[in-house]
């Protein structure tokens, strides 16, 4: 092979190599401990939610009078490495893959994610319905946060009650089986 075309399908396997990131690994033991995922966990896909939160504004329990901003749902894309869509995230929690599969679960624990972004969380998965990515998952992990807290500055009172606000939200999910 010559010289320049040597270099020609280096530079050409830079350049995709850039444009396709390798899927994240985490690393559990840089994580708070509350959310990383149990001992015996393996990774088995990661993808990055992009997608809005619900509020509603609502009166507080046991506290008549008063309001806030409650959480109401989520809605988001979940996207592979190649930035393709590999399936959604919705209410329940439920996460559901392209291929038809879904799981949902429980929270376990949180952690904080910043100012102005919303907590880390790890999440207990029952067992998934329908074959495909989402069989074998055990634990989902919410990492790196970004936005997606309660509206700020939007008034929630008795003349805002039952008014709904969404907002903007990113975050890694990694699945673990075991």
């Amino acid at each position: 092979m010559n010289k320049t075309l040597l270099l020609a399908s280096l530079a050409a396997l830079a350049s995709a190599c850039a444009t396709a990131p390798a899927p994240m690994m985490v690393d559990n033991m840089s994580l708070p401990e509350t959310v990383r995922a149990p001992a015996g966990a393996r990774q088995t896909m990661w993808t990055v939610g992009r997608g809005e939160l619900t509020y509603e504004c609502r009166e507080k329990k046991d506290m008549a009078g008063q309001f806030e901003w409650a959480f109401a749902g989520p809605v988001a894309t979940l996207y592979g490495a190649d930035q393709k869509a590999v399936g959604k995230y919705y209410a329940g929690p439920t996460w559901e893959a392209m291929d038809g599969s879904k799981v949902t679960g429980k929270q376990v624990a949180v952690a904080p994610g910043g100012a102005g972004n919303i907590p880390l969380q790890l999440v207990k998965a029952d067992p998934a319905t329908g074959m495909g990515k989402m069989q074998g998952v055990a634990y989902i992990q919410r990492l790196n946060t970004k936005g997606g807290v309660a509206p700020s500055g939007m008034p929630c009172d008795a003349m805002t009650k039952g008014q709904r606000q969404q907002v903007t939200y990113a975050a890694d999910y990694v699945f673990y089986g075991m």
